[in-house]
């Protein structure tokens, strides 16, 4: 009779340590992908609002081009409008060409506007074109690449 009461508590304790150990595993394995669920809530959540994001910036930059149209539109009408009353009431040339924007530029107000330099006529300085450029002594010569 001590055999078959081992034969039984042998058998339950098996039996119990497997449940414990298979409960074990579920809870080690069903924690990952609580946390995995966990992530790709997070993840759907960002892309949503990144796709948020993104429709408020296209339909910003919708509304910036629309009213940056308007704005020309609108510089070309007044343009347009001081053109047409230039023509009507103005009777000085000079300011109808600068109201029409055919402006011809004077000799005289090109001949004062030079770019500066750092020599004087007939002299060659450091911002001349030619400054530091060896001539070659025989235009045959062939040229050799420079070394570096």
């Amino acid at each position: 009779m001590n055999e078959s009461n081992i034969d039984w508590i042998l058998a339950i304790a098996c039996f119990l340590a497997g449940i414990g150990i298979g409960a074990l595993c579920y809870h080690l394995l069903n924690a990952n992908v609580a946390r995995n669920q966990k992530v790709r809530q997070r993840l759907a959540q960002t892309e949503l609002e990144l796709n948020q994001v993104k429709d408020a910036l296209n339909d910003h930059f919708t509304k910036v081009a629309d009213l940056a149209g308007s704005i020309q539109r609108q510089s070309q009408e007044l343009e347009h409008h001081l053109a047409h009353g230039a023509d009507k009431l103005v009777d000085d040339l000079k300011l109808k060409r600068r109201l029409h924007g055919s402006e011809e530029t004077e000799d005289e107000e090109t001949d004062s506007l030079q770019v500066p330099r750092d020599y004087a006529d007939g002299a060659k300085g450091t911002l001349s074109e030619d400054f530091g450029v060896r001539r070659r002594k025989e235009e045959n010569e062939p040229t050799s690449p420079p070394r570096y």
